[in-house]
């Protein structure tokens, strides 16, 4: 036996007492050497602090090994480590599938604790062999077996653990389960903020404080996981709190949405950069990371029941019984509160009015409903956490441009000549103006079934390169192709943008024009780093990417593309269309597609709100119970499609949207409208 053999098994077992369980077995020689017929007390279990071990009986104990090998000759054999003994005497070996390949010896067992049924304390070696004159080779890693022989000597205990934790854990598992007390209470609290700042609050002023609180969490759970925040998480960090503010500051569901995909984006892949070395990997590893790491998450949503029995079983100090005791007392107490709350309501009518807001939202269903999500965030939180400290994950990125180059060189310079030829006509056309349109084309009719094929072809070339760099071997000529098709696409990237520009002159603006031109200007920012990938293999291309869309997508966020169009689109309206063909010069049909901005959202106030004033609407309109129903009441001008009348759909989707606005459903967009409303 080495010492360092040794010392790994010390760690491993831990010493019990100041006695030194290799002691009896290395007392022949250094080698491990022993004569046959001597006993052989291995286990550490019998040496204990302050007293000595029982003395072995006359017949040999034997050693359990898990790779079975055994001497032929010699009184002590080798059991498996299913924990077959040999017959006391002359005793031979039983490998795991029980079949006796020397010596004299029947098959005996051991009961489900360890226990030889002949009275003998047994050993597990992971890997040892014993030769033929009786020197046993250590090759592996000792365990013991848990539990006590009949005889009454003890059999050395397993590794020390916490509950459930098995060998196989990872430190970080073993830590959750330690931190129990903290991690459970801070979870259900977690789940109790959400709701509060989440429940029918899509965007509200407490949406930027619970992506702040989320942070804070993230914080002070990766101390106790033994985890420090990795550098670059700041930025993280720092897009995700810009994304929940602009969700605050917005009314533009569309926006929203897309806010809260990048902030679920951000958030999952700050949470594997804490956990994994994610500096090899790419877009597709971490979108199929995050996908096994929500749908894996889901076996683990019973940690919490089994890390809370393992921790009480393994003690819980006093500073955690006061957090238990806490989160008990939330758990009765806050139904309680619920039942004497609607008792006094019902007992006094200025007590009621006070709280009448409360009242109307206080309901059976509603109740069901908070219960529900404090339910589902506490055990998903949970056990996404669990899941992150398993790593189950694989880490490492193979390297698989294995691909023959000929191949893309093949189908790469096809696709760059056609796009040759195409460009020299783009550049000839659209930007020196000797485009020959064909017969009963109009620059609008032209411009308008062209843009979205062009965007579609940038997409496909940008997916093309991608493919060919991840897959493929490096060859120069294909470097040379795939810059060429890059610059190429520059040239299509320009062309569909000013097609799209020509068509807003005559069309002007909506979400999904004003969305064309966003993606047009991602897609050339990032070509750049996809020329430079070319040439520079260890250029960090994707957070590269995710830096670039993170920063262009927020000026689209805080933008307000509702604003803008209303903007856009109310200032070439037909009210003042006579100045602006005089100021204009052209025959260009101004703006009439009033059904369009009856769907605005309240991000356009500032606009529509004086507008609707210049062409004489009856502002008192939005105070009424219903905008439109009080339109026709009035015998106003009720089309949607009107100029005259689309304003009273547009106010009664406002009065929509600032419904139940109150302290936490604060929006800075609503607010706005409002405050245009009553000027």
């Amino acid at each position: 036996m080495s010492e360092t053999e040794q010392s790994v098994w010390m760690e491993d077992k831990g010493s019990v007492g100041d006695c030194d369980p290799w002691k009896e077995i290395n007392n022949s020689s250094s080698e491990g050497t022993r004569s046959s017929g001597n006993s052989e007390r291995a286990d550490a279990a019998y040496c204990r602090s302050g007293s000595s071990a029982a003395p072995d009986s006359a017949e040999d104990n034997a050693t359990a090994d898990q790779s079975g090998a055994t001497s032929t000759s010699g009184n002590t054999g080798t059991a498996n480590q299913s924990g077959v003994q040999g017959n006391p005497g002359n005793r031979g070996m039983v490998n795991q599938s029980g079949i006796q390949e020397a010596g004299k010896s029947e098959r005996y067992g051991m009961d489900g604790s360890g226990q030889d049924i002949q009275g003998n304390s047994s050993m597990s070696v992971q890997s040892g062999t014993q030769g033929a004159s009786g020197n046993v080779v250590w090759s592996g890693q000792p365990g013991a077996m848990s539990g006590s022989a009949v005889s009454g000597r003890p059999v050395a205990p397993n590794q020390a653990s916490w509950g459930s934790v098995s060998r196989m854990d990872t430190e970080e598992t073993k830590r959750l389960k330690e931190n129990f007390g903290f991690f459970a209470p801070a979870a259900f609290l977690y789940a109790v903020f959400y709701v509060f700042c989440m429940f029918q609050n899509g965007s509200g002023i407490t949406y930027p404080f619970f992506i702040g609180g989320s942070l804070l969490f993230l914080c002070l759970s990766l101390p106790k996981l033994g985890i420090t925040l990795k550098k670059g998480s700041g930025f993280y960090m720092t897009a995700m709190l810009l994304l929940g503010i602009s969700t605050f500051c917005t009314d533009d569901g569309r926006i929203i949405f897309f806010n809260k995909l990048g902030i679920f984006l951000l958030m999952m892949s700050l949470l594997l950069r804490q956990c994994y070395d994610t500096s090899g990997w790419k877009l597709g590893k971490f979108l199929g990371s995050i996908c096994v790491l929500i749908f894996a998450s889901i076996g683990e949503l019973g940690r919490p029941f089994s890390d809370a029995a393992a921790y009480r079983k393994n003690g819980v100090n006093r500073a955690d019984k006061r957090i238990w005791y806490v989160v008990l007392g939330l758990l009765i107490g806050i139904p309680l509160l619920l039942v004497v709350f609607l008792l006094l309501a019902s007992a006094d009518a200025v007590f009621r009015q006070m709280t009448r807001a409360l009242l109307e939202n206080l309901t059976i269903f509603n109740i069901i409903r908070v219960t529900f999500r404090i339910i589902l965030v506490f055990f998903g939180t949970y056990a996404l956490i669990a899941y992150l400290c398993r790593r189950r994950i694989r880490e490492d990125v193979p390297d698989r441009r294995t691909g023959e180059p000929v191949l893309a060189i093949t189908i790469t310079s096809l696709l760059t000549l056609l796009y040759l030829l195409f460009s020299g006509i783009q550049i000839a056309g659209l930007f020196f103006g000797k485009l020959q349109l064909p017969e009963g084309y109009t620059y609008a009719k032209y411009a308008r079934e062209g843009f979205f094929q062009l965007l579609a072809v940038s997409v496909l070339n940008l997916i093309i390169v991608l493919v060919c760099m991840s897959f493929f071997r490096e060859s120069s000529v294909l470097k040379s192709i795939l810059t060429a098709m890059s610059l190429c696409t520059f040239i299509m990237i320009a062309s569909s943008a000013m097609r799209m520009l020509i068509y807003i002159r005559y069309y002007y603006l909506t979400f999904l024009r004003i969305l064309v031109l966003w993606g047009l200007a991602l897609l050339t920012v990032l070509f750049i780093g996809v020329i430079i990938n070319i040439f520079q293999d260890r250029f960090p291309l994707f957070r590269y990417s995710v830096a670039v869309v993170a920063i262009l997508y927020l000026a689209l966020s805080f933008a307000h593309p509702d604003y803008i169009i209303a903007k856009v689109n109310v200032d070439n309206a037909a009210h003042g269309a006579v100045e602006w063909r005089r100021t204009s010069g052209t025959n260009i049909n101004p703006y009439e597609d009033f059904s369009y901005l009856r769907h605005l959202s309240a991000d356009a106030a500032p606009v529509l709100v004086p507008y609707l004033r210049e062409l004489g609407y009856d502002m008192n309109a939005f105070y009424a119970k219903n905008a439109v129903i009080y339109a026709k009441e009035q015998g106003y001008d009720d089309s949607k499609s009107s100029e005259e009348g689309f304003g009273y759909y547009w106010m009664a989707y406002m009065q929509e949207r600032t419904n139940h606005f109150g302290l936490r459903t604060f929006n800075l967009s609503r607010f706005m409208a409002l405050e245009a409303f009553r000027r």
